[in-house]
């Protein structure tokens, strides 16, 4: 159980931490659309974004899956910047139109087997003196839920700062912040570039 907690508090950092923004940058684009009033969705997103990052991370723990870090390091970007293009596109919609929510679950789904496998080294690292791999597993998992959360719950907090109280309209935000990701996602893809 020790393990657990360990695996725990390393999955949760491992998120957090500075220097791998990506994962940070690409939960805030994709909780730009929705306000408190669609927390749940938000949820939603979050917990499938998750299982399909720890479903991709197991099967690389298990040796099922071995992908070219080069081409993840390039395709984790590329998953940000498509999902701030998806604010982009959808903006005319509202903050709460149900098109955006589809979009982003596929997406979401898609882009977490992605971004599980960029956690996969790392993992496969930590997991290099441990003969049992499920409780690590699951302890990096729940980590990683909770600090992606966290995560959304600021990005949900300045979002309600910004609109309700602000009163700042709702497409100019997504737009502004969406176009702000779209840079910073570009600088990392050509930063990336596997070739």
């Amino acid at each position: 159980m020790e393990n657990f907690w360990m695996y725990g508090e390393l999955g949760f950092l491992h998120v957090l931490d500075p220097q791998g923004y990506d994962h940070v940058l690409f939960l805030t684009a994709l909780a730009l659309p929705f306000t408190y009033r669609y927390w749940k969705r938000v949820f939603w997103l979050a917990t499938l974004f998750t299982v399909s990052h720890c479903l991709s991370l197991a099967l690389a723990a298990y040796g099922v899956v071995d992908a070219d870090a080069g081409w993840v390091e390039f395709l984790i970007p590329l998953t940000i910047l498509l999902t701030a293009l998806f604010n982009l596109l959808l903006t005319g919609a509202g903050p709460d139109r149900q098109a955006a929510f589809r979009v982003h679950l596929v997406s979401t789904g898609l882009f977490g087997l992605i971004h599980g496998l960029g956690f996969s080294n790392y993992f496969r690292m930590l997991m290099s003196g441990e003969s049992e791999k499920t409780g690590p597993l699951l302890g990096f998992a729940l980590g990683i839920e909770a600090a992606q959360l966290l995560v959304l719950v600021v990005v949900l907090g300045v979002t309600y700062l910004v609109v309700e109280r602000l009163r700042a309209p709702s497409a100019w935000y997504i737009r502004l912040a969406s176009l702000a990701i779209v840079g910073i996602s570009t600088a990392l893809l050509i930063g990336a570039w596997p070739l």
